[in-house]
């Protein structure tokens, strides 16, 4: 469960989507679907006719501690009964039908869900068995259909693929985090003081490799190696490791080699 705060235990969506699964076939599937839903807060879980009955110890595992989705589940017998208390529904599914209902997107239909729950109404996806889909009862009840763009020559996902695709949807009609940001770690900028051993001890060293020969251009290069740094808006440790960087390139390897250099010079000299 990479990146999971265990001591988060605020739900984020109050009010999201029931996620009514039909026909469901494998607990593990199920718990595949449950780990999906709670991925992007979702916890209102619905099972209708699961094949295998339920609970089914089969779905824990799969679930990887979505415990709460589990908790809360809720078996019906039919359809009908299972999204009496919804305002609007909306059945997932890749198939053609002979009927006339409105088709739109996940990220249609996530925008709809959303301003219906801003209004108070409840709303519902439905997914069908992984092997059969929904079927045209089903997906008469609905409101429209969800429709997935995918590849027409291999249009086809698993369950738990489709939970999540559809939670994610939903979930970001509710954030507002930003397509692109830097992330704000707790690090000390580096002073100006900090910089300026840096590029002192920079340029000694390059002046000993004989970096800087040409004596009319040695302003030049000084500046521009500075200035790649100072736009670079370093951090203390930053500098610190660029310092470590330096020693370490400048005597050619560290202490093994040092100690190895000598020991030739001295043989040198005998």
């Amino acid at each position: 469960m990479a990146g999971t705060n265990s001591l988060e235990n605020e739900i984020i969506t109050r009010s999201g989507p029931a996620i009514i699964l039909i026909g469901a076939q494998l607990g593990e599937n199920i718990g595949k679907a449950v780990r999906a839903m709670y991925n992007f807060g979702l916890t209102d879980l619905r099972l209708v006719c699961p094949r295998d009955g339920w609970p089914n110890p089969d779905a824990v595992p799969a679930a990887a501690g979505a415990d709460i989705v589990l908790e809360k589940a809720r078996v019906y017998d039919s359809t009908a009964e299972a999204i009496a208390d919804l305002s609007y529904v909306y059945a997932t599914t890749a198939r053609r039908r002979d009927m006339i209902k409105t088709v739109i997107t996940p990220k249609k239909c996530a925008g709809l869900m959303r301003a219906y729950t801003g209004e108070g109404q409840k709303v519902g996806l439905l997914f069908g068995p992984e092997k059969a889909g929904l079927k045209n009862d089903d997906v008469a009840l609905a409101d429209a259909i969800v429709s997935v763009p995918l590849n027409p020559a291999f249009a086809s996902i698993n369950l738990a693929q489709a939970v999540i695709l559809m939670s994610y949807e939903w979930f970001q009609t509710g954030t507002d985090q930003p397509d692109q940001y830097t992330p704000q770690l707790d690090t000390t900028p580096a002073s100006s003081e900090d910089l300026q051993k840096l590029f002192d001890h920079m340029e000694t060293e390059l002046t000993e490799a004989g970096y800087f020969r040409h004596e009319q251009r040695r302003a030049t290069m000084k500046r521009n190696l500075r200035n790649i740094f100072k736009r670079s808006e370093l951090t203390h440790e930053e500098v610190s490791t660029l310092r470590g960087v330096i020693k370490a390139l400048a005597t050619g390897g560290g202490p093994g080699w040092i100690a190895e250099k000598a020991e030739l010079e001295k043989k040198e000299g005998e």
